[in-house]
C-alpha cells in the first residue's frame, strides 16, 4: 500500500474513533434502559395500602419544589396542591426553593459552587442544579411543579434513591428521591462544574449542563463504573420508575400537567429533528461521504509528493502535456545552457 494512502486511511480512522469515543455514552443510552433496576408494580403495595408498612423507609419525608418566588402560577397550583394533600404535616415537610432561598442555601452549604451557580446563563440551570444539592443535603423527594401526585409516595421511600425513566432514552430530573448524601447525587454535584459549557442552542446547553441529558450521562457513567449496587441505607443503587408507574395510569404515583416553561425558540428545531431523524441520518451519511471524498481528492491533488504518485500516473500525465509546452520548456533549457560559461 502506498504511503500516502496509508496516511490518509490512518487519519480518517483516528477521526472516526475520536468521534465515537466522544459520543459513546450517548450511543449507550440508546440501548441501555436500566430495566434491571426497575421498580415494578409487583413489589409495590396496592393503592390505599401505602401506609401499612413504613418500617423500612429510608428516604426522609420531605418534598422539595422550586420556583422564582412564592407566587405559584395558577396553571400549576392544582398539581402542587395534589402533592400537599397526600403528604400533610406533621408527617411530611414541604420546602419551596425560591431563587433567593436557593442562592442563600448554596452560599452557606456549598460555597465552592457559588460562582458557577451565580454565573449560569439561564435561570432554569439554577433550578436544575439546586434540586441536586438539596437532595444531597437533606434527602427527600423532588417534584417539578408541573407534576402532580396521584397517590401517597411512601412506597418510594423504601429505596435509597430513585429517578424516572424518560422517553426515548435516559432518565429525567423532574421527579426523584434519595437519602441524604447518596453517592449518586454526590457524583452529580461533583460533575456539574465539569459540564458547565455552552452548546450554542439554549435548549442543548441546558439539557447537557444541568438537565436530563446531563443526569443521564452521569447515571450511565455511575452504572458503568460499578457503583450502582446496594439497597440498604448506605447502598448506592438507583431504582428506576418506568412510565407505567408514573405517567397518568390509575395506579401510578405522578400525573403530568402543562409544563415546558423554559422552552425557547430553538425547541421547535430540536423537536423537528427528533421527528425527522431518519431523513437527517440519510443526509448525514451523504454529507459524510461527500466530505470523505473531498478530503481524499484534496489530499491526492495537493499533498501527495512525487514519490507517493505511481510512476504510470506520472508518465500518463506527462504524455498529456501539449507538444508546444514541451517544446517551450526544452528551448528555455537550451537557452539557459547556452549562456553558461
Amino acid at each position: 500500500m502506498r504511503r500516502g494512502v496509508l496516511i490518509f486511511l490512518v487519519c480518517n480512522i483516528a477521526l472516526v474513533l475520536f468521534l465515537l469515543h466522544s459520543v459513546w455514552t450517548l450511543l449507550e443510552l440508546l440501548v441501555f434502559n436500566g430495566i434491571e433496576d426497575a421498580i415494578t408494580r409487583e413489589e409495590l403495595p396496592a393503592i390505599g395500602a401505602e401506609h401499612d408498612d413504613e418500617d423500612g423507609q429510608l428516604i426522609p419525608k420531605i418534598i422539595h419544589q422550586t420556583y422564582i418566588n412564592t407566587s405559584i402560577p395558577e396553571v400549576w397550583q392544582e398539581a402542587q396542591q395534589s402533592c400537599l394533600d397526600f403528604h400533610k404535616k406533621p408527617d411530611w415537610e414541604y420546602k419551596l426553593w425560591t431563587d433567593k432561598a436557593s442562592l442563600e442555601f448554596i452560599a452557606e452549604e456549598y460555597p465552592e459552587f457559588l460562582e458557577t451557580f451565580e454565573n449560569y446563563r439561564y435561570p432554569i440551570q439554577r433550578a436544575d442544579a439546586i434540586r441536586y444539592f438539596v437532595l444531597d443535603h437533606f434527602g427527600g423527594v423532588y417534584i417539578d411543579l408541573d407534576d402532580g401526585c396521584n397517590r401517597p409516595l411512601e412506597p418510594l421511600l423504601n429505596y435509597p434513591a430513585f429517578v424516572r425513566k424518560t422517553v426515548p432514552t435516559g432518565v429525567s430530573n423532574d421527579a426523584m428521591g434519595a437519602v441524604p448524601h447518596h453517592p449518586f447525587f454526590q457524583r452529580v454535584i461533583e460533575e456539574l462544574q465539569n459540564y458547565d459549557r455552552s452548546w450554542v442552542l439554549p435548549y442543548i446547553t441546558v439539557m447537557a449542563s444541568t438537565g436530563p441529558l446531563f443526569l443521564s450521562i452521569i447515571w450511565r457513567h455511575y452504572t458503568d463504573e460499578g457503583y450502582n449496587i446496594g439497597d440498604g441505607p448506605e447502598g448506592g443503587r438507583i431504582r428506576i420508575l418506568f412510565p407505567e408507574e408514573y405517567n397518568n395510569y390509575p395506579w401510578s404515583f405522578f400525573t403530568h400537567h402543562l409544563g415546558n416553561s423554559w422552552h425557547g425558540y430553538d425547541v421547535q428545531l430540536i423537536f423537528w429533528m427528533a421527528r425527522n431523524w431518519v431523513l437527517l441520518t440519510i443526509v448525514g451519511f451523504i454529507l459524510g461521504g461527500g466530505l470523505l471524498f473531498l478530503g481524499w481528492w484534496s489530499y491526492h491533488r495537493y499533498l501527495l509528493t512525487p514519490s507517493d504518485v505511481p510512476r504510470w500516473k506520472t508518465q500518463s500525465a506527462r504524455s498529456r502535456v501539449p507538444f508546444w509546452s514541451r517544446q517551450r520548456h526544452r528551448s528555455e533549457y537550451e537557452l539557459v545552457n547556452r549562456h553558461e560559461p
